[in-house]
C-alpha cells in the first residue's frame, strides 16, 4: 500500500498486523483522486474510520492544506501516526497541520464550529446498511455546505440520503468489492448543473 500521487507519491504506508482493517486499495484511491483533480488543493479533510489514513494522506500529498483522522483502534492509530510522519517527512509537509484522534466515530463529536471541505468515510462493511443514516447525519454536521462526502462501500449497495446527491462513483460496479460514492448537498449539486 502506497501513496499514489502528489508530493509523497510512492511512499509506502504502514498497515496494522492482522485482519482488523481493510485498507483502501491503491487503484481505487488513484481513481477517486483522479476524478477529484485539483479540487483538493488547499482544502481541509476529515478521514473517518481512518485505519492507515490512506484517504486523508493521499489528499494531503495532493495539496490539501491539512485535516483530521478519527480511528478507534490502537494498532491502527499507531500505524497512522507513523504514516503521518512518513508522508510529512517525504513530502516536506507541515505535520502540525494534521492530527489523529483515537475515538469511535459514532460517539466522537467535533467542535461545533469545525467544518471540512472533504469528509472521507470507510466504515467496516459489516456495519452496512444499518449505519447509513448515521453516516449522512455525521457528514451533514461536518461538511462545508459546498463540500464533498466521500464514502467507501460494498459495490452492491445503493446508498442515498435525503438532502444529498451522488455526483460520481468509482470502483467496482457490483458485488462486495469496493466502490466509492461521492456526494454533495442537493442544493449545491443543483446549482452546479
Amino acid at each position: 500500500m502506497r501513496i499514489t500521487g502528489g508530493k509523497a507519491r510512492g511512499i509506502q504506508l504502514k498497515v496494522p498486523r492482522g485482519v482488523k482493517t481493510r485498507p483502501a486499495a491503491d487503484v481505487i484511491r488513484e481513481a477517486l483522486f483522479s476524478s477529484l483533480g485539483s479540487r483538493v488543493d488547499g482544502q481541509s479533510f476529515l478521514d473517518l474510520f481512518a485505519g492507515t489514513g490512506a484517504y486523508g494522506l493521499e489528499a494531503w500529498s495532493r495539496g490539501a492544506r491539512g485535516g483530521l483522522f478519527v480511528e478507534k483502534g490502537k494498532d491502527s492509530i499507531d500505524c497512522l501516526t507513523e504514516n503521518i510522519r512518513r508522508v510529512g517527512k517525504s513530502a516536506q509537509l507541515d505535520e502540525s497541520l494534521v492530527s489523529a484522534k483515537r475515538a469511535d466515530v459514532f460517539r466522537w463529536r467535533a467542535p461545533s464550529t469545525e467544518k471540512f471541505d472533504f469528509v472521507f468515510a470507510d466504515p467496516p462493511y459489516g456495519l452496512y446498511p444499518e449505519v447509513q443514516i448515521d453516516l449522512f447525519r455525521i457528514a451533514a454536521a461536518l461538511v462545508h455546505p459546498d463540500g464533498f462526502f466521500i464514502l467507501e462501500k460494498p459495490a452492491r449497495l445503493a446508498i442515498s440520503s435525503p438532502g444529498w446527491v451522488g455526483v460520481n462513483e468509482v470502483g467496482k460496479s457490483k458485488g462486495d468489492g469496493p466502490s466509492i460514492a461521492i456526494f454533495q448537498r442537493s442544493s449545491v449539486a443543483k446549482a452546479d448543473s
